[in-house]
């Protein structure tokens, strides 16, 4: 998985649901912001979105490529192409996004209120074969875990034991998100005009403008 300050590999898109298709090495000279959600996620909807529209807009006339990208790692039931489709198509929204918003009066008729003005793409979400491999335990460890080898002995090793509990009834893949080595979302990648990651970020209320400003300018 790519370290901030390390090049930034091509998205693994399943279909891109709105605008043009295109990947990180065809946009090179231009600033990429990915913005990865999932349909399920009211945290996406309530803050990541919005503030990465806003930033969309704000930069619309500069060098700055923004996509949206679902993607699936948990509530697979949820978080599918055709509730993607849905959301694009008619601003419907499900599961916990739908109860949130509809608690905070941020839907009209049941839709949400505002619309993605880029590109968005669906992840490719693929079904595991089973099995835990130990190269994906030491991803994670690395990942999540940075201090782990001055860890005490026991708790290093509960630490593994919860990461292959995890990996043994985790249903399918995202591979991008897997990829990118995120935790989850709302998740923000930006990338340099030379196709470098410089920030790999979670949640919302980022300043994003700040962020991209600088390098807009490089």
């Amino acid at each position: 998985m790519p370290a901030v300050n390390e090049p930034a590999p091509n998205l693994q898109v399943a279909e891109w649901v709105q605008g043009p298709a295109s990947n990180v090495d065809q946009e090179r000279g231009r600033v990429i912001l990915i913005e990865v959600f999932q349909v399920n996620c009211p945290g996406c909807f309530i803050g990541g979105l919005p503030e990465v529209i806003q930033t969309y807009m704000t930069f619309r006339e500069k060098p700055l490529t923004v996509w949206g990208l679902a993607t699936a790692f948990e509530d697979y039931h949820l978080n599918t192409l055709d509730n993607l489709k849905k959301l694009m198509d008619t601003g419907e929204v499900v599961g916990e996004t739908m109860a949130m918003l509809s608690e905070r009066d941020m839907l009209s008729m049941g839709r949400l209120q505002y619309f993605m003005p880029f590109p968005v793409a669906w992840d490719q979400v693929v079904k595991r074969a089973g099995g835990v491999q130990e190269d994906e335990v030491q991803q994670w460890i690395e990942r999540d875990f940075p201090d782990f080898e001055n860890m005490p002995e026991h708790h290093r090793t509960q630490i593994e034991k919860q990461i292959r509990e995890y990996l043994e009834k985790k249903e399918y893949d995202a591979l991008t998100f897997d990829q990118y080595g995120l935790r989850g979302t709302p998740s923000t990648l930006i990338i340099d005009k030379k196709g470098i990651v410089r920030h790999k970020l979670f949640g919302s209320g980022l300043e994003l403008e700040k962020i991209i400003e600088p390098l807009l300018n490089e």
